[in-house]
């Protein structure tokens, strides 16, 4: 009598499985490791640190022997414009540093700032062109996404105290910076060595983020075109 032989066993590929299980990580990733987002990030760290490495001595902006009051309201005038000349990395951090005072004093409106910030971020500008935005099973398209951010947006800072914690601080930081600018005497400052240029403005990362975010996003487009 002979022995009943098992059956063979057949090889079984997990590598569909795996990708099945995993929701398609591989073709698509999240916002926050995308390359566009680092790009973005990276460039603002650099710009940051670089205006900083600009910034005057702080020892020379507040040096009590420079101050004086002006002589009429056009000499104030010509003050603001060739102090802000000469200091305006100073002034800018100066201004940075009453929003953050003022936001940090106010937690809610601190809170709202971040996450109406985290929304642009992560549900309009860095979220993967593969990923379409679904909220409570509801499909929305980028228009549509766009336009409710705008209102949220408009929400946030007009009808919360957002607003007027913004505001209230940028105008203290305004205040601060004209009288600073209008007693700081200007003569000893060597105003020829600050020439305006384009690649060193305030928001200059803007421009290279927004290349950086058309490179990172390019092959995506090329893609979804094809197919």
């Amino acid at each position: 009598m002979s022995t009943p032989t098992a059956p063979p066993i057949l090889p079984v590929s997990t590598t569909a499985t795996a990708t099945a299980a995993g929701g398609g990580t591989a073709q698509s990733q999240a916002p926050i490791a995308t390359p566009a987002f680092r790009a973005f990030i990276n460039n603002i760290s650099d710009t940051c640190r670089n205006g900083l490495a600009q910034r005057r001595p702080w020892s020379e902006l507040l040096d009590r022997s420079a101050f004086s009051k002006p002589e009429s309201f056009s000499d104030a005038t010509v003050r603001v414009r060739k102090n802000y000349s000469y200091f305006r990395v100073n002034y800018l951090a100066v201004l940075a540093l009453t929003v953050a005072v003022s936001l940090v004093t106010h937690p809610f409106s601190l809170f709202v700032l971040l996450g109406l910030l985290a929304a642009w971020l992560f549900l309009y500008l860095f979220r993967p062109s593969d990923q379409p935005l679904v909220i409570f099973g509801r499909t929305y398209s980028d228009t549509q996404t766009l336009w409710g951010l705008i209102a949220l947006s408009v929400f946030v800072v007009f009808l919360t105290s957002v607003g007027s914690v913004l505001i209230s601080a940028l105008a203290i930081g305004v205040a601060i910076v004209f009288a600073h600018g209008a007693f700081r005497v200007p003569e000893d400052l060597f105003l020829d060595e600050q020439e305006p240029s384009a690649s060193t403005g305030f928001l200059s990362f803007l421009n290279n983020a927004a290349s950086n975010v058309a490179v990172a996003t390019s092959p995506a487009v090329v893609a979804a075109a094809r197919g």
